[in-house]
């Protein structure tokens, strides 16, 4: 007797639960809807980061020159940290903005700073010599210990001196490729990961 007139009620709960299940999945795609909607509103990482990152700077560069924030303003440029001695990583970014550079052309109003992390033994005349293998664009800083510290922190880079064998030492350091605008404002960390032409157009949209 129970089951019997428990069977239309069951049909009935069913109905219901397809009904329910519409009325979710409705809701679902509407909370989609509108999280992408606020989130393209969302400030984008130019606004966000232009004031943490960078900053005013004046040091002198491999050609002998005082080179500093102001001397950078409207045109875009690249921002890596590095150092001569570097085994792998410095002189393979160094190479893959010199295909870039070249992708765009030497008439491109473009620039790189290679601001060195070992300015005891990168002096300006060091980095002339090293830098003569590269796009002639990328422009390498070194400063005492003071002035390097101090860019570092602007730019947040992590610098840390690893002794080795017979007075021998390496460098750790944040190993980022920083974007800045024509206003000299962080733009986004630089993807040399794609290919050189895809990269230099999007190094040309700052243009």
């Amino acid at each position: 007797m129970f089951f019997s007139m428990s069977k239309r009620p069951i049909k009935g709960s069913a109905k219901a639960s397809r009904q329910l299940l519409f009325i979710v999945l409705a809701f679902a795609v509407g909370l989609v809807g509108l999280a992408a909607l606020t989130y393209s509103g969302l400030p984008g990482r130019a606004e966000l980061g232009a004031s943490s990152i960078g900053g005013p700077f004046a040091m002198p560069a491999h050609d002998g020159r005082i080179v500093s924030n102001k001397d950078l303003e409207g045109r875009p440029y690249l921002v890596f940290f590095g150092y001569t001695h570097c085994p792998d990583f410095c002189p393979t970014a160094l190479f893959d903005i010199s295909a870039v550079f070249k992708e765009m052309g030497p008439d491109k109003k473009i620039a790189a700073l290679f601001i060195t992390v070992d300015p005891a033994r990168d002096t300006p005349e060091t980095l002339k010599t090293y830098l003569e293998n590269f796009d002639p664009r990328i422009i390498g800083l070194s400063g005492d210990p003071a002035k390097t510290q101090a860019i570092a922190r602007a730019f947040k880079v992590f610098i840390m001196k690893k002794p080795g064998e017979d007075g021998e030492y390496t460098v750790d350091h944040t190993a980022v490729v920083y974007l800045m605008d024509k206003r000299g404002r962080f733009v986004n960390a630089f993807n040399l990961g794609k290919p050189p032409k895809q990269a230099a157009r999007e190094l040309e949209s700052y243009l």
